[in-house]
């Protein structure tokens, strides 16, 4: 339970998290929206718009969070495949692998002294790790965990994403409920646009306008094909 913790509020300042769970959370958002404004369009009662998006909520979290996890398992698996190869050259040739790392500063810019001293050291305190960092960009090989948190975060980000949709379901009246699933939707991508623009340090504004260009435009295709269906 502490790791997980631990793990969590790492994620909570890292950047990159934060625009991964808003763009999840977006898509939870979209993607159930969606498929309520063209069930509305088809026609549907309330009892079938509910059902409609509870299950969209519970098999869009599942193959959301499924996909990462398979995603970052097979990462983590091509990582450990590298970490072997790099593993048996060093034993097999030390020498090589620091030649190898001495030229890959050298090419940085590094005079050949200094390249081969850096090399040197590098190797003496991590000599595995300086191969993975130079040649595979690897800084560290994924946890066992890793994928599982992936999963885990892509899909209850969907979910919180979807329920924005499903509580209008469920609190709104039905001849509301399509402007009212509009309305929220636009305001939720609003506040996760902002989210996202201020963890990556990019422009709100554009930030706002391609996540409202995709989600109205989305809601509105939905709705026209519920139309032309019935």
């Amino acid at each position: 339970m502490a790791s997980l913790l631990i793990r969590f509020r790492d994620a909570v300042t890292d950047a990159a998290s934060l625009r991964s769970w808003t763009v999840d959370a977006n898509d939870g958002i979209i993607a159930t929206a969606g498929v309520l404004e063209g069930f509305a369009g088809a026609g549907a009662n309330d009892a079938t718009l509910l059902t409609a998006a509870i299950v969209a909520t519970v098999a869009g979290g599942l193959s959301l969070g499924g996909a990462k996890w398979s995603e970052e398992a097979a990462e983590r698996e091509a990582q450990l495949r590298v970490a072997r190869e790099e593993a048996a050259q060093l034993a097999l040739s030390p020498e090589d692998e620091v030649v190898e790392l001495a030229g890959y500063y050298e090419r940085k810019g590094l005079t050949a002294e200094l390249a081969r001293q850096v090399a040197e050291q590098l190797t003496a305190a991590d000599a595995l790790g300086a191969q993975l960092e130079t040649e595979h960009g690897i800084r560290e090989v994924m946890s066992r965990a890793a994928p599982i948190w992936s999963g885990v975060t892509a899909g209850v980000a969907f979910v919180l994403g979807a329920l924005v949709p499903l509580l209008i379901t469920i609190l709104v009246p039905g001849r509301l409920e399509a402007w009212a699933v509009l309305l929220a939707v636009i305001v939720s991508l609003i506040l996760t646009s902002i989210v996202s623009a201020r963890s990556g340090r990019t422009t709100v504004l554009r930030t706002i306008g391609r996540s409202l260009t995709v989600g109205v435009g989305t809601l509105g295709v939905s709705y026209l094909a519920g139309v032309l269906i019935f």
